[in-house]
């Protein structure tokens, strides 16, 4: 207790402030249970939603994440299939009209990034009213967001009254993209940085690295209070993940990550080689493969 506080002292010496308040939530569905439900939604505030697909409809078991404005809805992500999604979205913003005299919502549905297990459910959204389906390629990325100069500029989106920033991290997948919220001072982090394997193929490696240096710069000048990623692939002992495709995960890691972590990312990037390898951290694990075609 006493280090603690002498440690959050320190912090409001150094910083002007203690260490940011991390989300809270109650206990993610993990597959450990006979019965659990295909999806399971926790609200970090009335306009922020995050939403988990069981492990059991698919071993991804991805997080999505549904934020509110006063005109528009963003969706990351549609999940990695197994299951029908468009009910839970179609239900959460019947409520949240509700509670806003009805008011119409437009939906714009993203993706952290063009892999198959976070946009499975894109056809269920194809032909659903006022909604608008963000296409996977980079260049469909930039288009949307209006992005020049990919993936050096930041792009900005207003869902109205709420402005996000939008970082190109391309390294994992050319079109990977992070959401920054400044009102929530959340970053939504895809698949770049999350609690488990970071995979980057070896022909994306620099562009990783690139990705890295220029979310250590974003990072400097906002204030992020934690960082909110696509899985949990580790245990809450430190460095240790689950077997790859497990049907459970008992004692996870939690889903919110420290803004210290993306300076570990970049240590750990940095000191990489010619011939990257695994390199497991406390709270991620910088994995290398073989180099993947374009997609």
């Amino acid at each position: 207790m006493r280090r603690t506080m002498l440690m959050m002292a320190a912090a409001m010496l150094i910083g002007g402030a203690a260490p940011p308040e991390m989300p809270k939530f109650a206990h993610w569905i993990d597959g450990t249970t006979a019965r659990e439900p295909e999806m399971q939604v926790q609200a970090i505030d009335a306009d922020t939603l995050v939403i988990r697909q069981s492990v059991k409809t698919n071993f991804e078991a991805p997080f999505l994440y549904l934020l509110f404005g006063q005109d528009r809805a963003l969706l990351i992500d549609t999940g990695a299939g197994g299951l029908k999604i468009r009910p839970t979205i179609d239900q959460l913003i019947a409520d949240w009209r509700a509670k806003h005299g009805g008011r119409p919502i437009r939906l714009i549905v993203a993706h952290s990034h063009g892999h198959g297990d976070h946009h499975a459910g894109d056809d269920e959204f194809r032909d659903r009213p006022d909604t608008e389906l963000i296409g996977l390629s980079a260049d469909a990325v930039a288009g949307f967001f209006r992005i020049g100069d990919w993936p050096s500029e930041i792009g900005r989106y207003d869902l109205g009254g709420r402005p996000l920033d939008i970082l190109p991290t391309p390294g994992h997948q050319p079109a990977h993209i992070m959401v920054y919220d400044a009102r929530t001072r959340l970053l939504f982090s895809g698949d770049m940085l999350y609690p488990g394997r970071l995979y980057v193929p070896l022909n994306m490696f620099e562009a990783f690295r690139a990705s890295t240096d220029r979310l250590a710069a974003f990072a400097a000048t906002h204030p992020v209070r934690a960082l909110l990623g696509a899985h949990i692939e580790m245990m809450s002992t430190p460095g240790q993940d689950y077997p790859m495709e497990a049907a459970a995960h008992p004692a996870e890691h939690e889903l919110p990550l420290s803004p210290a972590v993306i300076g570990a990312l970049r240590q750990a990037v940095a000191k990489e080689g010619a011939v990257p390898t695994i390199d497991r951290q406390r709270d991620f694990i910088l994995y290398p493969v073989p180099p993947r075609p374009a997609s």
